[in-house]
């Protein structure tokens, strides 16, 4: 099992890179799991130019051709970002506008669309949003401004977990209950596709 987790943080070692880690424990030891800290990639957002519509890749050559293999090799998928502003990071947001390669629109009619997972198999995707305030609705669109875009490229999110009143650097160490809700949440993510593993592997069986 491969679970590609996506650091939107712009610190590569703060609580947000701390919740990733936490990941990581549930993961057996056959298995891959790697953090990607956006901010040690150079790459933009998209720009709109619409290369990707004949070849499904994108054409802009920058530290995002380094990550598109990753994202396809993996069986999931965990975005977790720190609340700017109401909403994720910037980088974060790039990131996910460089996925629109992933998106697949019939050359006649934009209405008819369907996702790069769609043809190549379900995904799954976690989404983990970080932010300073003691109310939920401080996070803003943080939550949403993952899952939707991941939903769209046909991953299943079967977890969003909101951790809050995180700030000051390493105070997700201390924090227990932010711990196990990301804990959770992984795990969630972990026995969802272990669970598809073995159904395919039971099918593959049984012919």
């Amino acid at each position: 099992m491969k679970i590609l987790a996506i650091n939107g943080s712009g610190r590569s070692n703060g609580n947000t890179k701390r919740l990733l880690k936490e990941c990581e424990y549930i993961m057996k030891d056959t298995d891959e799991f790697e953090v990607i800290d956006l901010s040690t990639y150079d790459f933009s957002g998209c720009i709109g130019c619409e290369g990707c519509a004949k070849t499904y890749q994108c054409v802009i050559r920058d530290d995002m051709q380094k990550l598109y293999p990753k994202i396809e090799e993996a069986d999931g998928l965990v975005l977790a970002s720190p609340t700017y502003f109401y909403n994720i990071s910037s980088k974060m947001k790039a990131f996910i506008e460089r996925l629109y390669p992933y998106e697949i629109f019939h050359k006649e009619d934009r209405h008819v669309w369907l996702s790069y997972t769609e043809v190549f198999g379900l995904k799954y995707g976690l989404v983990i949003g970080v932010c300073e305030q003691l109310k939920e609705e401080d996070m803003g669109f943080t939550i949403e401004a993952m899952s939707m875009p991941l939903q769209s490229l046909g991953y299943r999110v079967v977890d969003e977990v909101k951790v809050l009143n995180l700030f000051t650097r390493h105070e997700a160490e201390k924090d227990d209950e932010s711990l196990e809700k990301v804990r959770d949440g992984m795990r969630k993510l972990y026995q969802t596709i272990e669970l598809k593993q073995e159904l395919l592997s039971a099918k593959r069986s049984a012919k």
